[in-house]
């Protein structure tokens, strides 16, 4: 299954849009860009969610209601999230770029 470029860039400037303004999922157009616009708005929503999780996690050891350990982690998934959703930003970018390169 063929995912044309303009619907993988849709979808992800919709799902990116849709996580920061916590909105509800707008209904997704059937055919060959839903299950990538899924894809990408279930990563975001993750990653968002585990960066919500590591500060209430800092929050409860400022109060001293959590251990040292449950920050450090819950730190480092909120990190590796984010990693993983910047090289996916980057990866986009990259790919659009090279067919823009592409002669026509």
């Amino acid at each position: 299954m063929a995912v044309s470029f303009t619907n993988a860039i849709n979808a992800y400037n919709s799902a990116a849009r849709s996580v920061a303004e916590g909105r509800p999922e707008p209904a997704v157009e059937s055919g060959q860009g839903s299950a990538f616009a899924s894809l990408v708005k279930d990563s975001l929503r993750e990653a968002r969610d585990l960066g919500l999780k590591s500060e209430e996690v800092q929050m409860k050891a400022i109060n001293g209601q959590a251990d040292m350990r449950d920050v450090v982690m819950a730190v480092a998934n909120a990190e590796m999230a984010l990693d993983t959703v910047v090289t996916i930003r980057d990866r986009v970018v990259s790919a659009y770029q090279e067919i823009l390169k592409m002669p026509i």
